[in-house]
């Protein structure tokens, strides 16, 4: 390490030597070196202010891997602390004002020159969400989703956004600096412009064209790379993350694990942990977790996504043409939108569902999980409640994301619930069930349709979305429930004690999603409550009260799930004998299979007659089978049906077991 390094003055014989291969110093005496330096390595360079310069021996990796001398070749460096075994060639304008690691390589740059009192991207205000402003996040290189959260949706609660802005501003002023970093063993060449930009161990900044006030993190084992033709401004970019090919980012925070190129256009927008973004372009979008956008002519703008697929063509309006673009969209968890869908803000729309169309109404469907959307000719939203539930394409995100997480880092800032099954999406589904019963109830039957949050239902649905959402709540709350009890077994606790509460678990009937990180509406009063005293008053806290609440999820989860259970079978668990507890198992062996078999229905459609439409082309007609079966395989061999099957059977086994142990118990 540079800090590491004892450094000392030139000796007469080096100064010549360097002096010999076209090198000068504003004063040589400024000038100090590691012991045995080698100064034949340094060539043509010159030399402002005070510097100091570490081993040059040897050889360290460059451009693609091809290792090159140690040294100083064709530079000019003023006030720069450079370690062992780093390479500096070629710089245009000058390298100014950074303290450089050890095995570093920089080559090709244009200017790379820190300001004084640099900040690096900490404490840049994003105006997302709302592209008129009011929802400002200040972003610094360890934001995290929770807290970019809160300061920017809580805006209901004045003294924690203020609050919360003090932290960032206290932490801000502690990286305030006259002097740029640039970690050991990173790669940085063929660049215009570094301007004021903090950079971590082993980043690869490869061809950007331009760098402006940010921040690179990266580590040995997460490392960062910044690729061709990207040009950021006012930015952090966290470990593990990809950012090539003509990128353009103007106040931005790119999360960890994150991945984005071909020519996507960001501005104001956050994205974290393990977003994707090509091609298209976002503008005030808050990008929880796991968004997903990857074609040309689609727009994120000015709304929440997280867990979202964003179909080609994906468009949305944030302004009516009054007070201009103040208008938002609320996108929660796991919904997708369809090709060239269209979508007119304010909106709300429920987890895990499916938008079709071109809406110009607006609608609210946040409690009506897993429906589908589909805009009808007159623009208005027409909704199927509960429809996507038992979609492959659901239950394949609740596998898919938990294997697709890139982040890499010795910490992972953003905290994840992956559950799409939870008491949010479930406590969703009771009340949006009570919700179409009254509804059903009280509407004649004359009437064809009626309004649900500005969207449209066939009356006739009504009942359907609730024979929908019932098999949903079932199968959820008897899977906890026989949960417990198969951990209390295997344990070795009584019968009566299987459904005991945690004392410390939390209870709130409804829950919410906080950037990803599921919690009883409780616990986020209380952070609320703490962050407002002071009692959280640093990020360091911060971090560690959305981590408590985190490792306390399963005791919450278990509290919630106990007191629903009793509201929808009108059964007290604690008071269940083991013969009603072996009951409980089976039926939920029953309801839970019959969730399976569905999903693998839903598959087969996939293999269906319909479904070889194209194939077997230039063929005869028996061709067709045996040209789907080439390409797509069979139905029987694919591996999410093997997959389903296997689990149903597992299923089977698994319950068998149990009851056959309890009854020895």
């Amino acid at each position: 390490m540079a800090n590491e390094i004892k450094y000392m003055a030139l000796t007469e014989s080096q100064i010549k030597v360097m002096q010999h291969q076209n090198c000068c110093a504003e004063n040589w005496a400024d000038v100090t070196v590691a012991e045995n330096f080698n100064a034949s390595n340094i060539v043509n360079s010159t030399f402002l202010g005070k510097v100091q310069i570490g081993s040059v021996d040897g050889k360290v990796p460059g451009a693609h891997g091809l290792a090159k001398p140690c040294g100083i070749y064709n530079a000019t460096i003023s006030n720069c602390t450079i370690g062992n075994g780093s390479r500096i060639a070629n710089i245009g304008v000058h390298l100014a004002n950074y303290n450089i690691g050890d095995n570093v390589a920089i080559g090709n740059i244009g200017t790379m020159h820190t300001n004084p009192g640099a900040t690096f991207g900490n404490g840049v205000e994003v105006d997302v969400v709302n592209e008129a402003g009011g929802r400002e996040v200040m972003i610094f290189d360890q934001l995290d989703v929770q807290m970019a959260y809160v300061m920017c949706l809580h805006r209901y609660r004045p003294k924690v956004i203020n609050n919360l802005k003090a932290i960032v501003k206290e932490y801000t002023e502690s990286k305030r600096s006259d002097r740029g970093t640039v970690g050991n063993g990173s790669i940085v060449y063929s660049v215009s412009d570094i301007i004021d930009i903090n950079i971590g161990s082993c980043a690869v900044i490869s061809g950007a064209s331009s760098l402006f006030n940010g921040t690179i993190l990266s580590e040995k084992d997460a490392p960062t790379l910044v690729g061709s033709a990207v040009i950021a401004r006012n930015f952090i970019i966290a470990e593990s993350s990809s950012v090539t090919s003509g990128a353009v980012l103007a106040h931005c925070f790119v999360g960890q694990g994150c991945q984005m190129g071909k020519q996507y256009s960001a501005e104001n927008c956050l994205f974290f942990a393990n977003c994707e973004a090509f091609h298209g372009e976002g503008c005030s979008a808050f990008c929880g977790p796991y968004s997903v956008t990857h074609h040309k002519s689609t727009l994120l703008i000015a709304a929440l996504f997280s867990f979202y697929n964003a179909g080609s063509g994906s468009n949305q309006s944030n302004h009516m043409y009054k007070l201009g673009p103040v208008h938002e969209g609320k996108v929660l968890r796991g919904t997708k939108t369809g090709s060239f869908s269209y979508l007119m803000w304010p909106c709300r729309i429920g987890p895990f569902s499916v938008v079709l169309g071109k809406h110009s109404s607006t609608f609210d469907t946040a409690d009506y999980p897993f429906s589908h959307l589909a805009a009808r000719p007159d623009g208005k939203c027409s909704m199927v409640p509960g429809l996507h539930l038992t979609t492959v394409g659901t239950v394949r995100d609740g596998a898919k994301w938990p294997k697709r997480d890139r982040r890499k880092g010795s910490v992972k800032r953003d905290i994840i619930s992956f559950d799409v099954f939870s008491p949010y999406t479930v406590g969703q589904m009771i009340r949006a069930s009570a919700s179409l019963k009254a509804l059903s109830a009280a509407t004649d039957k004359s009437v064809d349709e009626v309004s649900v949050g500005g969207a449209i239902v066939k009356r006739l649905i009504l009942r359907t979305g609730q024979k929908y959402y019932k098999s949903g709540i079932h199968m959820y709350l008897l899977e906890k429930v026989v949960e417990k009890a198969e951990a209390a077994l295997k344990n070795g606790t009584a019968v009566a004690n299987f459904f005991a509460t945690s004392g410390d678990a939390v209870f709130s009937e409804e829950w919410v999603d906080v950037g990803g990180q599921l919690m009883p509406q409780q616990r986020l009063i209380d952070l609320h409550n703490a962050i407002e005293s002071g009692s959280v008053a640093s990020v360091e806290a911060f971090a560690a009260a959305t981590q408590k609440v985190a490792d306390a999820y399963g005791d919450d989860e278990w509290a919630w799930a106990k007191n629903a259970y009793k509201a929808v079978f009108d059964v007290d668990l604690d008071n269940a004998t083991q013969k009603e507890v072996a009951e409980i198992a089976q039926t939920y062996l029953k309801v839970k299979s019959k969730f399976l078999k569905l999903v693998v229905i839903d598959a087969e459609k996939e293999f269906a007659e319909l479904s070889q439409c194209g194939f077997g082309l230039d063929g005869l007609q028996k061709d067709i089978a045996d040209d789907f079966e080439g390409v797509r395989g069979t139905y029987e061999g694919n591996a999410f049906v093997k997959d389903m099957n296997a689990t149903i059977a597992d299923l089977k086994t698994r319950i068998e077991a149990f009851v056959e142990t309890l009854s020895n118990a």
